[in-house]
């Protein structure tokens, strides 16, 4: 397996798989478009030429990022993929000098066991929440908050 950045002709991939888990509930729909904005923040973990898994780091402000849109194709889902590309952003944050990374998560037990702590959303700063008023879950989000300090 390889860790890569993402390229445009990944789009409709990472798209497929992140509906595929918000069909099921299990994580928030992103529309193409989001997807080609931040496209230069996503990282892809390729097998043998196939797409298994992607996620992106978004910054927010100076001293916080964000782990979004993380997601491992079902059958190679429990093989660690998610943990290599969560540790790929805590370097990527590390070498930006950021000091802490969030994600917004209904995979709490998975982030517990990649160093994250669950936190209070009210706790983040409010920039965090300018994406969630086109979100069709707003105002009632049951994501939960975890953090880890770098």
């Amino acid at each position: 397996m390889i860790l890569r950045k993402a390229k445009i002709t990944d789009v409709e991939e990472i798209h497929a798989l992140i509906n595929y888990y918000a069909d099921r509930g299990l994580m928030l729909a992103r529309p193409r478009t989001q997807l080609y904005e931040g496209l230069r923040e996503f990282t892809i973990a390729e097998y043998q030429g196939r797409l298994i898994g992607a996620g992106s780091l978004h910054i927010i402000w100076y001293d916080l990022a964000e782990i979004r849109a993380l997601a491992v194709t079902p059958e190679h889902c429990k093989n660690g993929i998610g943990r290599e590309l969560v540790e790929k952003f805590l370097e990527e944050a590390r070498e930006l000098a950021l000091p802490r990374v969030f994600a917004l998560t209904y995979q709490q037990k998975f982030f517990e066991k990649c160093g994250f702590k669950t936190i209070l959303k009210e706790s983040l700063p409010q920039k965090v929440w300018k994406e969630c008023i086109n979100c069709p879950k707003f105002p009632n989000c049951e994501e939960i908050a975890m953090v880890i300090n770098l």
